[in-house]
């Protein structure tokens, strides 16, 4: 974790500013804690990457194969912690392990998809900004690119596996976070560019759109999507279109940009393996404030 994090993570519970305790740090944090000191709440750093999640047994509980690698390669404190909340998880979770580590691969051996290049282009178009975030943000792919234009960025992904990934793009003012996008990690905090690529199918839409408003005050937004909602058990309940997407923005006092006016198909390809290729058509929206 670098270090100007801590002056952005907030406690998820009661939102207070968070405290490190430091067990290994190199260049940057490589193991810690992030306490809370008005709710108790303990958040911890393993490989450089902080977890801010509400419940942290309960995330090792969906993916518990990772916790067991997690505790065989830390410090005796941190590994203390994670055998606790292993056990304190319920057991009752499908284990997402294997699941999240085949969707690192996908996205990285698909990171050359034009769909990419046409982000890249349209982000190099912004002005630049002083404080950048990426919801979604896999193993980082447009974190670094808007990183570049940006005095600071994160990027927000539940991933532990991509995250791993996305942090060997070494940059000094790019830092990434395993979170729950609709946790409140940031506090009031207000950025002046948000960006959320294809995330709608996982997130509730109308929760996460008002979140990000709360986020800008004055500045733009980019978001994309297929609208690829059929999930089975995992489908958000209240689904959006192209129009009422634009409808939502608009509401919550975004003005869409001229040239993103009418929806999109820009084609966004996945290598799923050597035999088989996902192709969606997403449509893309760039608002501001």
């Amino acid at each position: 974790m670098k270090e100007f994090s801590l002056d952005y993570l907030h406690c998820i519970k009661c939102g207070s500013k968070l405290e490190l305790e430091i067990i290994k740090k190199q260049q940057e944090i490589e193991e810690g804690f992030l306490e809370c000191k008005n709710c108790k709440s303990v958040y911890p750093i393993i490989d450089k990457i902080p977890i801010l999640w509400n419940d942290f047994g309960n995330y090792l509980a969906n993916r518990r194969r990772l916790g067991s690698k997690l505790a065989n390669s830390v410090s005796e404190k941190m590994k203390k912690f994670v055998k606790n909340s292993l056990r304190q998880g319920s057991q009752d979770f499908e284990d997402r392990t294997d699941l999240e580590e085949r969707w690192t691969k996908i996205y990285h051996n698909s990171r050359r998809s034009k769909f990419y290049s046409i982000i890249k282009n349209h982000l190099e178009n912004l002005p630049s900004s002083k404080l950048s975030l990426e919801y979604g943000c896999s193993i980082g792919i447009m974190s670094s690119v808007i990183a570049d234009s940006s005095k600071l960025t994160f990027g927000v992904d539940r991933s532990f596996s991509a995250i791993q990934l996305a942090k060997k793009e070494d940059k000094e003012n790019l830092d990434f976070v395993v979170a729950d996008s609709l946790s409140s990690i940031f506090g009031k905090t207000k950025f002046e560019l948000v960006v959320a690529l294809n995330l709608l199918e996982i997130i509730e839409p109308l929760d996460f759109l008002k979140q990000i408003s709360s986020q800008i005050k004055q500045g733009m937004l980019i978001i994309s999507d297929p609208y690829d909602f059929e999930r089975g058990k995992n489908s958000v309940k209240k689904t959006l279109d192209e129009q009422s997407l634009r409808l939502n923005l608009k509401k919550l006092g975004f003005e869409i940009t001229k040239n993103t006016q009418n929806p999109s198909h820009i084609l966004w390809n996945l290598k799923l393996n050597p035999r088989a290729t996902l192709n969606y058509k997403t449509d893309l929206i760039i608002a501001k404030k």
